[in-house]
């Protein structure tokens, strides 16, 4: 899942594409599992002010990386 965030930096990740790709499909169990690993990046994540994962209602998620460069 992060290395799909990652590929997709500042970009919307597609929820059903993830699912599909990392869980094999789009069933209320694949999507919960989904859930509790995208709550639990955004714990691990929170340490670095500059990165963080939103959700992008209706659509996926987004890695956003607001280090200015």
């Amino acid at each position: 899942m992060l290395k799909m965030l990652c590929d997709n930096k500042n970009k919307v990740l597609d929820r059903k594409k993830a699912l599909n790709t990392i869980w094999g499909g789009n069933n209320m169990f694949n999507r919960k599992s989904m859930d509790v690993f995208i709550f639990k990046l955004r714990k691990y994540l929170e340490k670095g002010p500059n990165i963080k994962i939103t959700n992008i209602h209706g659509k996926g998620f987004m890695l956003q990386d607001n280090k200015s460069d």
